[in-house]
């Protein structure tokens, strides 16, 4: 009697690959059909711990880019705790199938320097500056024929890394990106997708339960005040007061999730007569998310931090407006003494999502700022 060493598989059940042997007795039969095993897939996507809520517009729209053979290189924009990465995620996770060499996510929030950009996403491949050649070089001969997506997350504060991105996609055709971002890349080919607040309830309707049921922003808090505390019921007296925090919280979904947190130690009522001063009430968040996830104010923060001295001065001279304001009108109230132009601060606060235009009365256009950052 021998063994045949088969190599490694991955069996149903068994958390790691497995190596298999075949028994081979003489005057025994040794041909076999190919084991059926299960075939794993080339991915280091995270897996989520949450239910994806919602999003299924902005979801069909990222997946429809994923799928146009001229699209190589999406970013996906918004403020902070819009939700980009959590849709980044789930939309890479529906094409898994499309790539035959796989869907790989690199985390790049921690990244400050943006020369460390490709080596960070080279390390996913494990690879290394070898002989004096640059892990951007080894990169490109790595993914020149592959068919692979790649998804990278919070590229906002390492955008001049943009153009080394570019160049991996002319290095390999077969190559596409995915980005998560405050501010788009500015290179060649990119198509940005902004990625709106979660859809609010109507209140000048006085929706009903079932209605209210039925809306993302009041589905998301309703989730996550259960998992909170498990006797959270939304009743019809609590429906008011829990769309009405949807509201004041412009839909944003990190901003939801830290709100639905307290409902273990506050009635919806009560919390929502504490969102008066919602950058102090909306704090807590889990312990194993980074610092500008775990309060709202953190993560206006980390947008803020990002502008210069001219972009931060205009910002707040904007926080005057109630209700928006037209191109004229911030001429007017913030130019005295301002360091950048007010056209070139309005169009940097806008690319970095701080702000957005709209349509006003008689199709002049004008500018919001999300209630939450106001």
């Amino acid at each position: 009697m021998s063994l045949l060493d088969l190599g490694e598989h991955r069996l149903k059940g068994v958390l790691r690959p497995e190596r298999v042997f075949q028994v081979c007795v003489s005057d025994l039969p040794s041909e076999f059909p190919p084991l059926r095993l299960l075939h794993a897939k080339q991915t280091n996507l995270p897996a989520q711990l949450t239910t994806f809520v919602g999003r299924e517009r902005e979801l069909d729209a990222v997946l429809a880019l994923l799928r146009r053979d001229n699209v190589r290189l999406i970013t996906l924009t918004g403020p902070g705790g819009t939700g980009k990465t959590r849709l980044s995620l789930q939309a890479a996770a529906n094409v898994l199938d499309d790539y035959k060499h796989g869907v790989f996510f690199v985390p790049l929030a921690t990244i400050t320097d943006p020369d460390l950009v490709i080596p960070t996403i080279g390390a996913i491949f494990n690879l290394k500056e070898l002989g004096g050649e640059p892990v951007g070089e080894l990169l490109k001969y790595h993914l020149a024929e592959k068919h692979l997506l790649l998804v990278l997350d919070n590229l906002e504060q390492v955008l001049s890394a943009g153009p080394k991105i570019a160049e991996l996609l002319s290095a390999a055709p077969r190559l596409r990106i995915l980005v998560s971002s405050r501010e788009k890349l500015h290179v060649y080919g990119e198509h940005e997708h902004p990625v709106p607040p979660l859809a609010l309830p109507d209140m000048t309707k006085s929706p009903t339960l079932a209605v209210l049921s039925q809306c993302e922003a009041v589905v998301l808090f309703i989730q996550r005040a259960e998992a909170a505390n498990p006797k959270f019921q939304m009743t019809e007296t609590a429906a008011p007061a829990v769309a009405e925090i949807c509201v004041r919280l412009d839909g944003l979904p990190l901003a939801i999730e830290l709100a639905a947190a307290r409902s273990k130690l506050l009635t919806p009522q009560a919390m929502l007569e504490r969102l008066s001063s919602r950058l102090n009430a909306l704090t807590g968040g889990a312990r194993d998310l980074p610092p500008r996830q775990q309060s709202i104010r953190g993560a206006i923060d980390w947008s803020y931090n990002l502008l210069d001295d001219g972009e931060k001065t205009l910002f707040a001279r904007l926080g005057v407006f109630v209700g928006g304001w037209t191109y004229e009108t911030a001429q007017a109230v913030c130019s005295d003494a301002l360091p950048i132009e007010v056209s070139d601060g309005l169009e940097s606060l806008t690319d970095k999502s701080l702000i957005r235009p709209t349509e006003g009365t008689g199709g002049e256009p004008r500018f919001m700022m999300l209630e939450t950052l106001h």
